[in-house]
């Protein structure tokens, strides 16, 4: 029932985020000046922290760790979260791009698009394979498997909210 509630609270923030970012970006541009676009952006970045705050506390209840791996753990997570937010920042600046452009997508704009969200996948997955020996080190390779497995959901319940909020681009 905990883990449940914890994924609706974490489903509702990502579908919030992507509908924030994607309205944003659509709305006339004749309406916008700097300082709403301002506020967007530090609203999107402050629900963009309450994401990774719903995930620490996921892995927190999903991950069992005695109190010494707890120690440990954290600061390796909260390294691989750094490293992860710089990932999302590109995928985010990708995903303006393309709602500024969702009606006048060009062939060269969409095979960039497409080309460049694959290499952010594969960003991602990178940067998962040089943080396992990592998290290997602090905690056994179980747990370390079982984290990667919380983590790598967690992801994906993020990016089905966010690619379900995306317009389909149009032939």
């Amino acid at each position: 029932m905990k883990r449940n509630i914890a994924f609706s609270l974490c489903f509702a923030t990502a579908v919030f985020v992507a509908t924030t970012v994607l309205s944003a970006q659509q709305a006339p541009a004749s309406g916008k000046n700097m300082t709403e676009e301002q506020v967007n952006d530090a609203n999107l970045q402050l629900m963009r922290q309450d994401v990774r705050s719903d995930r620490k506390k996921l892995v927190a209840a999903n991950l069992p760790l005695t109190e010494t791996e707890s120690t440990k753990f954290w600061p390796v997570y909260d390294r691989y979260i750094a490293e992860t937010v710089k990932v999302n920042d590109s995928r985010l600046a990708l995903l303006k791009e393309y709602a500024n452009s969702i009606d006048t997508t060009t062939e060269q704009q969409a095979d960039s698009l497409i080309k460049r969200w694959l290499a952010l996948d594969q960003d991602d997955t990178q940067l998962r394979l040089k943080y396992v020996p990592e998290f290997e080190k602090v905690i056994s390779h179980k747990k370390t498997a079982m984290f990667f497995q919380i983590d790598r959901r967690l992801s994906m319940l993020i990016d089905l909210q966010l690619a379900s909020q995306v317009p389909l681009v149009k032939p």
